[in-house]
């Protein structure tokens, strides 16, 4: 792997963890199903948001070493430890708006939507490898033919749920938090993923001329 990808990887990983804070801090509005879960488990059993987050994906990769290893790769691990790391570190440095309760949190939970969809198309254009949810994902699919899409409605209802039951933020942007997203992640993976490639072309022509 270049020195690009995994720059753009790391830097796509800051962004998104970024974006995770951003609506942690207004979460009276709804969270995302596996945000929903790791602030539920954090104001439960205690340690930090991140810590949790950490502990699940850990979880996942183990559930997707176990049924498919081809979907585990360096960058899966790192995904595992540094977006937790990064949040709690985010939540540390408490520099992020905070709620105020009033219209100017929609707002901030829209540009925390669109910085972690931002952020996700970053990393994962970096191609160093999917992130646990996504790995996690796809071996499932393997596994019982199920189409992506259906593996993923199941395993974040099932998410929200357990997160709702816990007394995690569900609410009205739970439920259109992914409508938002994942444009942004599909504009953003795709012009950017398209960019490296024109670029490891160029260099590959160089080198060989």
């Amino acid at each position: 792997m270049s020195g690009l990808r995994w720059s753009v990887y790391f830097i796509g990983l800051v962004i998104f963890s970024l974006g995770i804070t951003i609506t942690i801090n207004v979460q009276h509005l709804g969270l995302h199903p596996w945000d929903v879960l790791n602030v539920a488990f954090y104001e439960k059993f205690g340690l930090t948001i991140g810590s949790w987050a950490i502990i699940f994906s850990v979880l996942l990769i183990i559930v997707s070493w176990i049924l498919d290893k081809s979907y585990i790769k360096v960058g899966t691990f790192l995904n595992a430890v540094l977006v937790g790391a990064f949040v709690d570190l985010y939540m540390y440095l408490d520099f992020l708006p905070k709620a105020t309760h009033t219209w100017t949190d929609i707002l901030v939970m829209i540009i925390g939507i669109i910085v972690m969809g931002i952020g996700g198309g970053v990393y994962n254009a970096g191609g160093i490898g999917s992130g646990p949810r996504d790995g996690f994902m796809l071996s499932i699919s393997d596994k019982t033919g199920m189409s992506i899409g259906k593996v993923r409605i199941i395993t974040e209802t099932i998410v929200l749920i357990i997160g709702l039951l816990l007394g995690g933020p569900v609410f009205v942007m739970t439920f259109i938090f992914t409508f938002i997203q994942s444009p942004i992640f599909q504009f953003t993976y795709v012009g950017l993923k398209n960019y490296i490639e024109q670029l490891e072309e160029k260099n590959k022509k160089k080198l060989t001329a």
